[in-house]
């Protein structure tokens, strides 16, 4: 068989439509390698949200021509929102590609590998599916394992129109799955030994609110994706706070198998910024969310996402973030200063604050999340978490890796009774590695533990 070597930039989106390829291919006679080297097909998946992605893509780019000019018969694809933004201008800068692909076209991942062996110019498939449903069939797969954790997307696009962002313009609107065809999706998921479950979207609490034949809201989603039997573990991500529900809330004190993290992007902790945003909320109003969600379930673990340096955002206004993040306590961030992006409503004004103050409060920001981060860590110490287990170290103190229901990585020295990959245990943690909870296996992971109450 043929090999295809696949690298993926940005979101869990990306990598589920880059897993979506890889099955597409496989039933054209591709495998994956890891290896530049030996492929006859390789394809880059990209992100344009962050300028550093953007630029990651062009310098990967300058890494593989050399690959081309050895093996012209090498086919090189560029696919994902930065093909869908850019198109044509990036088949005029990087000459060497043979097709560029938008989000809403990589079903045709292998008619455009075939067409493309067969022309001299690019192909440039960048259209958006203009239909009302979204549908993304399920491929018969049983004879090739599935990941122990698998990406199911559930809704694509965004109606928010924030004004830093450019994923409306690049994946479209709002249009969710039906859920019969999801259901479908995840069986098969389980049948080839998936046994943790990510439902993915742009926003994807938002799911059901557009493009359904019959209506099914978020949280009834995850009930029914909770039945389905062999689904160990259950996350989605990114939600949204205007799509915040107390279905969502009932959703996490209900379902066992759904697991105490939720990633939850606020942006900005000042109403004037979040209003220039058009984020729909207010500071208040994202603290109480978070207090009804901690209220009902005080071990979750929130993440969100922070922007600083927005245009004409003041150093008391940052201060306003510091505070929500003082006041939420974070267990993690994904913290970035404002870099505009093309197509973004927002990049047509003045960026008025300097880069040095960017820099300074971000590294504040960076700061605080770390101690944040440290405190809760250390809160583990000496408490059970359950971890299921997703490889075995062979070059690290530790047995098992793994992860906890609030998304810790924790490394396993042992325990008791034999521990395989897929296995769920009960870990006492002992210490604490930067971010990484380590400790040894001890009972049964049918065990009920209490839950964990931060300090």
């Amino acid at each position: 068989m043929k090999q295809v070597f696949l690298e993926t930039f940005g979101c869990q989106m990306n990598v589920a439509d880059s897993d979506r390829m890889e099955s597409l291919l496989f039933q054209s006679g591709y495998l994956r390698t890891d290896q530049r080297e030996e492929a006859d097909l390789i394809v880059v998946n990209t992100c344009s949200v962050r300028e550093k992605a953007e630029q990651k893509v062009y310098s990967l780019f300058g890494n593989l021509l050399p690959l081309k000019k050895n093996n012209p018969d090498l086919v090189l694809g560029l696919a994902g929102c930065l093909a869908q933004q850019e198109g044509d201008r990036l088949a005029r800068r990087i000459p060497a590609l043979d097709f560029i692909l938008g989000p809403d076209t990589i079903e045709n991942i292998s008619a455009a590998v075939s067409q493309a062996a067969r022309q001299k110019a690019p192909l440039v498939w960048t259209r958006f599916d203009s239909h009302k449903e979204y549908s993304i069939p399920v491929l018969d797969l049983d004879d090739q394992p599935a990941d122990l954790s698998a990406f199911v997307n559930i809704i694509k696009g965004c109606d928010k129109f924030c004004s830093f962002c450019i994923v409306p313009y690049t994946r479209g609107r709002e249009k969710s799955r039906e859920a019969e065809e999801i259901y479908a999706e995840v069986r098969s998921l389980v049948r080839r030994g998936a046994k943790e479950i990510f439902l993915l979207g742009q926003n994807v609490n938002a799911y059901g609110k557009r493009g359904l034949d019959k209506p099914v809201a978020f949280h009834e989603l995850l009930y029914g994706v909770a039945e389905i039997p062999g689904v160990e573990r259950l996350r989605f991500t990114t939600s949204f706070p205007g799509d915040f529900t107390e279905g969502m809330i009932r959703a996490y004190k209900d379902l066992d198998i759904l697991m105490n993290h939720m990633h939850l992007p606020v942006q900005s902790g000042n109403d004037r910024v979040l209003e220039l945003m058009r984020r729909g909320h207010t500071a208040a109003e994202y603290r109480d969310m978070i207090a009804r969600l901690r209220d009902a379930v005080p071990d979750i673990a929130v993440s969100s996402d922070i922007i600083v340096g927005f245009p004409t955002e003041t150093e008391a206004e940052f201060e306003d973030t510091l505070q929500l993040m003082e006041d939420v306590e974070f267990d993690n961030n994904y913290m970035f200063s404002y870099s505009p992006r093309p197509g973004a409503p927002a990049a047509e004004w003045e960026d008025t604050v300097p880069e040095a103050d960017k820099k300074s409060r971000l590294q504040k920001t960076i700061d605080l999340q770390n101690r944040l981060t440290l405190k809760k860590v250390q809160s583990f110490v000496g408490r059970e978490v359950e971890v299921l287990i997703a490889e075995r170290m062979e070059k690290n103190d530790a047995d098992f890796k793994g992860r906890s229901p609030q998304y810790w990585t924790t490394h396993i020295t042992g325990g008791t009774g034999e521990l395989n990959v897929g296995d769920t245990a009960l870990v006492k943690v002992a210490e604490t590695k930067g971010r990484v909870l380590i400790g040894r296996a001890t009972r049964p992971a049918s065990v009920t533990l209490d839950p964990i109450v931060y300090d």
